[in-house]
């Protein structure tokens, strides 16, 4: 028999349901759990619980939201880690939470963009009726909630116009990369989501090489260039990902170093190993096709062959990861931007070791000149080597401001120490920057951009076996950013350390010189005004 419950009992249960309700609306890891149900990868239906990554994707999201109101976000994911169940969910929770919510799901086929529907639908089944919102119309082509007036709309990117003439608060894009009219649709979003709060636009995919338009945006978004933010989830968060370990197995020098870079355990190394020897098929490198599927770092799944990028992202992972001492003078690289997209860059290098790495976007010279003398002063920089190509005017304003000792303007045009070896200054600078890495330890600091600007240049060898760089035009024809922490970087190799004492006398003996010089012409002219004075 139920007990029959009092009337500050009732005020109690009745406020218990009202904080119920606010937090399932306002908490949606909460509210997963509670409400929305998934089907495993082994068939079974069970609560949305998220995991790792999708804790991490959500707290990116969220924090952006507060900042600015809306999402605009590039996730690069690892296959099968439940980021398109993620968005999906997310989707679902605002849009059966909103009034006038349209949400649009776009993927690269009609399978793809079906699959997605259909979990919105399996959420909807199985919501709780405390939670559940009236539909008006659930079919295979539309879902709408009648008293909110929100719903859901679908597409795919085989159609140029997907997106046109509607206009959407929710944009769920999933594997992207795959799209064969990426261009044309973006358009069309831009014009179908209102630049307002409270909308949300989420591009999700695997890597699918470089150059298309989901490595543009990405490129974009790690470099600051765009309002969406870049977020990557790695395999190894994904708790399935682990087989039994082998107790008499030896690691690789390899997976040595993965195990000490990412914490990752014996078993999943197993399951990497065991994931390599699948992917082994029809003469693939089956641990290249590896780091593209399932990719440890953002940099690694765009990458190009071994064979055609100078700097491998095997050495320069392995920097990001090696903790060195610094020793030496301190010498900085600047990079100045020249055209619209392009970022200037400054990095700061103490022998082994990088300590300083920062990208301006949109920055006048005069604010770049303030940074300068700024770091001049707190590291005591022995050397600072700035591009000549948009940095005259930076390198005359900091001559005028004392620093003449200091500051150097380096043409990447020009001739090399060693002619014989490099094309010219830039493929010069290169070269010795990759004999530094390959000098290993040696330690980068740990970004992303900076990796993405290393790895993906083309090089050459010219008829007399000299060294030639691909050109940065070259780089952005093939949808590539400009590689300006590269050059950055590349700059603090432009002088040996031995030239600079050689530079640091020179300039002391041309002053005395100078000062012998203008000491006899005072002689000289006081000797002609005493004749002048003297005579009738």
């Amino acid at each position: 028999m139920s007990k029959t419950l009092n009337r500050g009992e009732m005020a109690a249960l009745r406020a218990q349901i009202i904080q119920d309700k606010i937090k399932l609306k306002n908490d949606f890891p909460f509210y997963a759990d509670k409400c929305l149900k998934i089907c495993t990868k082994e068939g079974d239906v069970k609560p949305f619980i998220l995991n790792k990554a999708q804790l991490y994707i959500h707290q990116q999201l969220e924090n952006q939201k507060r900042q600015i109101g809306k999402v605009r976000a590039v996730i690069l994911k690892a296959r099968q880690m439940g980021i398109s169940s993620y968005v999906a969910g997310r989707y679902y929770h605002i849009t059966t939470h909103s009034r006038g919510c349209q949400c649009f799901i776009l993927t690269n086929s009609l399978k793809t963009t079906n699959s997605l529907y259909k979990m919105a639908q399996r959420f909807y089944e199985h919501t709780p009726l405390l939670a559940r919102p009236e539909v008006k119309t659930n079919n295979s082509k539309e879902l709408n909630f009648g008293l909110l007036d929100s719903g859901y709309k679908i597409g795919t990117a085989e159609t140029k116009t997907e997106g046109r003439g509607t206009t959407i608060q929710l944009s769920h894009n999933s594997e992207c990369a795959f799209w064969n009219n990426a261009g044309e649709i973006f358009k069309g979003l831009l014009q179908a989501v209102p630049d307002v709060n409270g909308t949300e636009i989420i591009f999700e995919s695997t890597a699918n090489g470089i150059g298309n338009f989901f490595h543009q945006m990405y490129q974009k978004a790690e470099s600051g260039l765009s309002d969406y933010i870049p977020i990557f989830v790695p395999w190894h968060w994904q708790n399935e990902y682990k087989r039994e370990s082998q107790d008499d197995l030896k690691e690789t020098e390899k997976e040595l170093f993965l195990q000490q870079a990412y914490s990752l355990t014996k078993e999943q190394l197993a399951w990497r190993r065991n994931k390599i020897i699948e992917l082994s098929i029809d003469g693939q490198d089956g641990e290249k096709v590896f780091s593209v599927e399932y990719p440890s770092d953002a940099a690694e799944a765009f990458q190009l062959s071994g064979e055609d990028t100078f700097i491998s992202p095997e050495l320069v992972m392995r920097a990001r990861k090696t903790k060195c001492e610094p020793y030496g003078p301190k010498i900085c690289g600047v990079d100045v931007a020249r055209f619209g997209e392009d970022r200037t860059c400054i990095v700061i290098r103490q022998g082994r070791v990088v300590l300083y790495l920062k990208t301006f976007k949109k920055i006048d010279n005069m604010e770049i000149v303030g940074i300068l003398v700024q770091l001049i002063e707190e590291y005591k920089l022995s050397k600072v080597f700035i591009d000549l190509g948009g940095g005259s005017g930076i390198i005359d304003r900091l001559n005028e401001l004392g620093n003449r000792d200091i500051v150097v303007g380096v043409n990447f045009g020009s001739k090399p120490f060693n002619h014989e070896r490099f094309l010219n200054k830039r493929s010069e600078m290169f070269g010795l920057f990759r004999d530094w890495l390959e000098d290993a330890p040696v330690q980068l600091i740990d970004s992303n951009e900076l990796q993405g600007d290393l790895c993906n240049i083309k090089y050459s060898y010219d008829s007399n076996s000299r060294l030639v760089m691909e050109p940065k035009e070259k780089m952005k024809a093939r949808g590539l950013r400009s590689c300006d922490l590269a050059d950055a970087l590349i700059l603090t190799f432009s002088m040996p350390p031995s030239a600079y004492d050689i530079m640091h006398k020179s300039n002391n003996i041309v002053k005395s010189l100078a000062g012998d010089f203008r000491e006899k012409m005072n002689v000289i002219n006081k000797a002609r005004q005493e004749v002048k004075s003297n005579s009738w």
